[in-house]
């Protein structure tokens, strides 16, 4: 952000002291803020192909599991493993511990003659501390990892599948490959090869790169957090219940970026599982699973009192953002929610936008306004389009659907070369940044994309004229130079995720969610374990 920006947002932000209720609320600057240069690109591209999230290297590992007998104990018979061209030298140098992700890989012919290739996400944690090891987050039914030997059996209760996995051989550090039996309901249900990458450590990568340096970091008690806004010199973190701790609104006065000070935390009673945060004047808007959107009194911004709920109806609201005078609340299974905020604590309602597919594919999951344009990444249902020009008229303008029915979880839109570009992001293993060219939104077309380890997902991202900030879960924060945005590129890491943060797991939901960068110089952080931490804005 220029210096004449940063100035501008100073002046709008003392103008909004607390108390202040007919003051008029301040430009976001997260939804729709125009780009800004210099740029190297001329905007010329070649369209690139969309394959989905995964692509297929084959299988991961010389092993092999007998499937010819569907017992109910398949999944739990070691005999059934054939380790023989494996290497248990190798395996009996691997540390005892770690927390792993991995990616399965079940390859079965049709009787068609044809072949059906899936994948799926699996993580377990192995302790030598005498803690509890997992898989799927609950204690293992099985281990044996001594003298070259390396198998797992682990149950996830909330699906009734059990999963055995059984090492083959490390093809490289941190990274180990074999082959595993999935049943469910005492019946095999998958079989093939696995591939699982530890985490918290990647090639000897270091801890941060580029110049961005950790200034500050506050836990956060309240359940596992996952979006925060900074508005009025404070940081509205917000958390979804975890590990029998309840989730809410945990409240730090950042006037010193460098040291943080809680001031109030918030829950209420059987409403507590908050995923999405907004403040717009002297409002704070709560994205609330049970009551919709939740909305707070910022005359005093250190302790934030409950005005009103905006019910959505039986899902709730997941995510919000405020653009233009318009409050925008995605409720999954149903459809965006408009309220007209020019009273920002009585928001009154507008419409209810839908695009095809809605019911079927989960509903909008987050939104991006720019250009009055409303960019919904729609779930399982693909990256749609709406003009929203006028409320009384909004018209469907086009869709970007994924082959691989993959996840559409968040986007920034913004303007280079003349050309109007979406950077997309989807959600679960292997999801990655996609460049999207969305001038003609009836015809959308990639010209670039960015990937990291195929083990992990993207979550959040914000763009800052040429710079783009990605919450990516267990890879931390990342910042990528989409000057050429063809070619994104990495000019700044740090990796937050240690496996000895408490209360870690082996879940692919970790680490880094979501990412805020005000104007004030610094860069806003959650982390599910680590909570609140500060950045310096590069």
């Amino acid at each position: 952000m220029t210096s004449l920006l940063r100035t501008l947002w100073v002046i709008l932000a003392l103008q909004l002291l607390p108390g202040c209720e007919d003051t008029p609320p301040r430009p976001s600057f997260d939804a729709g803020t125009p780009d800004a240069g210099p740029y190297v690109w001329d905007g010329t591209y070649t369209e690139l192909e969309e394959h989905g999230d995964w692509v297929d290297r084959g299988p991961f590992a010389p092993c092999d599991f007998d499937s010819r007998d569907a017992s109910s104990s398949a999944c739990e018979e070691l005999s059934r493993f054939d380790v023989s061209n494996c290497d248990p030298a190798a395996l009996a140098r691997l540390p005892q511990e770690g927390i792993y992700l991995a990616n399965t890989r079940d390859e079965r012919r049709l009787e068609d003659g044809g072949t059906r290739i899936s994948t799926g996400p699996v993580g377990f944690q192995l302790r030598s501390d005498g803690g509890t090891s997992t898989l799927f987050d609950e204690p293992l039914r099985f281990r044996d990892t001594q003298d070259g030997r390396f198998s797992l059996t682990g149950t996830n209760t909330r699906t009734s599948v059990t999963m055995t996995l059984v090492g083959c051989q490390p093809p490289a550090p941190d990274v180990i490959t074999g082959c595993f039996a999935s049943c469910r309901r005492g019946k095999l249900s998958q079989q093939g090869t696995f591939e699982a990458h530890r985490v918290a450590h990647w090639a000897g990568e270091p801890e941060s790169s580029g110049g961005l340096t950790l200034l500050s970091e506050r836990h956060v008690a309240q359940g596992q957090p996952v979006d925060v806004y900074v508005a009025l010199d404070h940081a509205y973190v917000v958390s979804l219940p975890y590990q029998g701790r309840e989730g809410g609104l945990t409240v730090f006065d950042v006037r010193d970026p460098k040291n943080p000070i809680l001031t109030t935390t918030i829950s209420l009673p059987g409403d507590n599982f908050w995923n999405g945060v907004w403040a717009w004047g002297n409002a704070l808007y709560v994205a609330s699973s049970s009551r919709g959107v939740n909305v707070y009194d910022l005359s005093n911004p250190a302790l934030p009192v409950f005005v009103r709920s905006l019910p959505t109806g039986a899902f709730g609201a997941h995510t919000v953002l405020v653009d233009g005078g318009r409050l925008y609340a995605m409720v999954p299974n149903t459809g965006t929610y408009v309220y007209d905020v020019s009273q920002p604590l009585a928001p009154a309602l507008r419409t209810l936008i839908t695009i095809p597919g809605d019911f079927d594919s989960g509903g909008p999951h987050d939104a991006f306004v720019y250009e009055n344009r409303l960019y919904i990444s729609n779930a399982f249902g693909g990256y749609g389009v709406m003009d929203v020009t006028n409320l009384d008229d909004v018209r469907y303008l086009g869709l970007y659907p994924r082959p691989d029915l993959g996840f559409a979880h968040h986007s920034a839109v913004g303007t280079f070369a003349g050309r109007t570009l979406a950077f997309e992001g989807g959600e679960f293993h292997s999801s990655h940044l996609r460049v999207l060219d969305v001038t003609d939104p009836a015809r959308i077309v990639k010209l670039g994309e960015f990937r990291m380890r195929p083990v992990t997902s993207i979550h959040n991202l914000i763009l800052r004229g040429t710079r783009l900030y990605v919450a990516w879960y267990h890879e931390g924060l990342r910042v990528l130079d989409v000057s050429n945005p063809t070619r994104p590129t990495q000019v700044a890491h740090y990796n937050t995720f240690r496996e000895s943060d408490p209360q870690r797991g082996d879940s692919i939901f970790e680490g880094v969610y979501g990412v805020r960068i005000p104007g004030d110089g610094h860069v806003y952080v959650v982390d599910s374990s680590r909570g609140l931490l500060v950045f310096n804005e590069l």
